[in-house]
């Protein structure tokens, strides 16, 4: 992230300016070569799993498509919803991603080019039109495919938490509290969502220490 956008948030925010700080460097690097279809399938996965089971799911759904680094939306056709279960994903995650694929293939979910074209709001309102799709699903694509500045996940758990715990509440904020508070960070809010998140994730170790 730009200089900029930390100078700002400095600026308008003393108390995001201690974070920025005390963490350092922003490293957050979005993966422009993911396609849409694929960053979509990807999050259905991870919804409500840890990292290491996902990941377990994933390279067998992967392995089914020797040859490719992932499979394109037309791929599925060839894949039974017994083999989707085969591969661990629950029914419900196996129409979610059957209908990405066939929105991906009738435009609804637009190409890697086509999307760049759109705003944030149009890229929210299209792909919530996929099942299993809601806007936080969107919002990660923005943030960690498209790269878009803007952007503050209010659903988010990790990003509420980090503001609980670097403002001093006793309570995490409702999304329409930190959605208020956030305007302050614009135009530069996933920044300052990524020092959030980090700020959760500190806040998570001292707690595990603590207890040993």
């Amino acid at each position: 992230m730009t200089p900029e956008a930390l100078r700002h948030l400095a600026e308008s925010d003393l108390v995001m300016g201690g974070l920025i700080q005390k963490i350092g460097a922003c490293t957050l690097k979005p993966e422009p070569q993911r396609t849409p279809f694929e960053s979509l399938v990807r999050a259905v996965a991870h919804q409500q799993l840890h990292g290491k089971a996902v990941e377990t799911i994933l390279g067998r759904f992967l392995a089914r498509f020797p040859g490719r680094r992932f499979p394109r939306p037309e791929d599925l056709e060839w894949v039974t919803d017994a083999d989707l279960r085969s591969f661990g994903f629950s029914g419900s995650k196996a129409a979610a991603i059957r209908d990405i694929a066939a929105k991906a293939m009738d435009g609804t979910v637009p190409t890697s080019r086509k999307i760049r074209t759109l705003s944030d709001d149009d890229i929210v309102d299209r792909l919530s039109a996929c099942r299993g799709v809601g806007r936080w699903t969107v919002e990660m694509l923005l943030i960690f495919k498209l790269g878009r500045p803007d952007v503050l996940p209010v659903d988010d758990f990790g990003v509420r938490e980090g503001f609980r715990v670097t403002y001093g509440h006793e309570a995490q904020p409702r999304p329409k509290e930190l959605l208020a508070f956030g305007e302050r960070w614009r135009p530069f809010r996933t920044t300052a969502a990524w020092y959030l998140w980090r700020a959760a994730d500190a806040a998570k170790l001292v707690a595990k220490v603590s207890k040993h």
